[in-house]
């Protein structure tokens, strides 16, 4: 597998994003230490990368102008609502694995990074599809859940599939759908449908490498019928403890499922039983490990504006004045994490010792975004959205808050998910809110906006607590409540609770 990957003991093997396309005749002439068959697919890649070209804005898309397309996408999303949710799950690859197996196995059509962990997934898919494509191959990124568009789960080289190609992808593998879904004890669910969805449309596009977030878990989730190259495993925590348990060491236990023979196992900084777990089961799959703090991690870390300069330490080398577009501690280690996973699918720390094109990664890490993860969408008064919707989750936005806006006064409003640990995510917040506006999104597991209430009182006290069932009443009074500092106050509203939450204040705030 190693030899289809751009080799780094090849003089000048990988471009710069800033050179001048060549004519694809002269790509595949210019290969002439690799296969000629791979060297014609590999150019075929970047000539149909380059025709696409780069990945626009910040990769939401908007719903389609023409009403007949926004019809038919709103067909396949009723259908695809009508299955089982993503929180309704039955612990078996059975049925994914059946309908792989009558779609002719995409999945292995092309190699994989497969990721898992509790916080930090999205935002590292992002950034290792980032540094993929900077290096010239053709990606395809699987994550979840959207922000507001489902279109926006399945991205080729850095942008969503248009509307059209999820409706055509839905529409061709339908039949083989209903055929696994009359022999099976259960239908296939909306997760499972969309992750055949997206294997599909990687195989059919074709792309050089997937990179792919578990929806749930690991061993069981659908998105384990690949075998990743590389796996990757952002921090743990609790988190859906009702189905992957109540420690980290049990959650770790699941996760490292998707672990898979002779793979190369990237940890970001865990818990000691959580490692423990990771580290013994990776010995028994004969797996290589590249540990954060140990192989690779942070040199160093600066606030800088609109985001932070960093030094990394790869597999191969140190990498100095990386600017991350992204605030927090946690972002500067979930790139430390994607930079040595894409290290580690290249081959370097075992096959090669040294560094890739530093010019090549600070443009591609220059050029990241993560909806929904600390992002301005307002000036005047400061307006933030973050996607937090657990304590450690909370906790990593609360303190990048504090060190990147200098707040006089922050607000926030939170709307949350049943049988997640709320006061958990309260008291994480408590400290940087002046005041609290709880209410809720429109999903139908959204908890009561006095229930969420009862418990911010219990943290905050009464005084600090509004209550608007509402979410754009919440906006509006959570900015009210900055505004009445004065325009040059220095005032702030973080919206967090949820992806959904993120979401729906996104378009109500006037984002896409």
């Amino acid at each position: 597998m190693s030899d289809e990957r751009p080799r780094n003991d090849d003089p000048d093997p990988i471009p710069g994003p800033d050179g001048q396309a060549d004519p694809f005749e002269e790509m595949v002439d210019a290969e002439t230490t690799r296969d000629p068959d791979l060297a014609v697919i590999e150019a075929g890649s970047r000539t149909l990368r380059a025709q696409a070209g780069p990945p626009q804005g910040d990769g939401i898309p908007a719903r389609p102008e023409d009403p007949e397309v926004d019809r038919a996408l709103r067909e396949v999303e009723a259908e695809l609502a009508g299955r089982w949710g993503e929180t309704k799950l039955d612990p078996s690859v059975q049925r994914i694995e059946a309908l792989m197996d009558v779609l002719g196995s995409p999945q292995r059509a092309y190699p994989s990074i497969h990721i898992t962990g509790t916080n930090g997934k999205t935002s590292t898919a992002r950034m290792i599809e980032a540094l993929l494509t900077a290096f010239d191959l053709r990606t395809g990124r699987y994550t979840s859940p959207h922000v507001q568009s489902v279109t926006e789960r399945i991205s080729l080289d850095g942008a969503p599939i248009s509307a059209e190609r999820f409706i055509e992808t839905y529409r061709d593998i339908a039949p083989y759908v209903e055929m696994v879904d009359g022999q099976q004890e259960y239908r296939l669910s909306f997760f499972e449908v969309l992750t055949a969805m997206a294997y599909a449309a990687f195989a059919d596009a074709p792309v050089d490498v997937a990179v792919v977030e578990v929806g749930m878990g690991g061993t069981w989730d659908a998105t384990n019928v690949i075998d990743g190259d590389v796996a990757v495993v952002t921090p743990i925590s609790l988190d859906h403890t009702d189905r992957l348990g109540d420690t980290p060491e049990l959650i770790a236990g699941e996760k490292s499922g998707i672990i898979k023979k002779d793979a190369t196992v990237v940890l970001a900084q865990q818990p000691v039983d959580a490692a423990a777990v990771m580290l013994k089961h990776a010995v028994e799959v004969d797996a290589t490990v590249a540990r954060e703090g140990m192989e690779f991690g942070v040199l160093s870390r600066e606030v800088a504006v609109g985001g932070q300069l960093l030094t990394l330490r790869g597999l191969g080398g140190e990498y100095e004045n990386i600017f991350l577009p992204l605030y927090g501690a946690h972002q500067a280690h979930n790139a430390a994490v994607a930079l040595a996973a894409v290290e580690a699918f290249f081959g370097i720390g075992s096959e090669h010792a040294r560094t890739l094109d530093i010019d090549t990664i600070r443009s591609a890490f220059a050029a990241v975004a993560s909806p929904g993860r600390l992002e301005v969408v307002r000036s005047s008064p400061t307006v933030i959205l973050d996607a937090a919707h657990n304590p450690a989750g909370a906790r990593a936005a609360a303190e990048a808050v504090s060190e990147a806006f200098g707040f006089s006064r922050l607000v926030g409003v939170l709307a949350a998910s049943e049988g997640k640990d709320v006061r958990g995510v309260l008291e994480a917040f408590e400290p940087i809110f002046a005041e609290i506006v709880v209410t809720r999104n429109s999903s139908h597991r959204a908890m009561d906006a006095d229930e969420l209430a009862g418990v911010a009182v219990e943290i905050f006290g009464s005084e600090r607590v509004q209550v608007e069932p509402r979410l754009d009443d919440a906006l509006e009074a959570a900015i009210t409540l900055a505004e009445e500092e004065g325009e040059y106050s220095g005032a702030g509203v973080l919206v967090t609770g949820s992806v959904i939450t993120v979401g729906e204040a996104r378009l109500l705030l006037g984002r896409n």
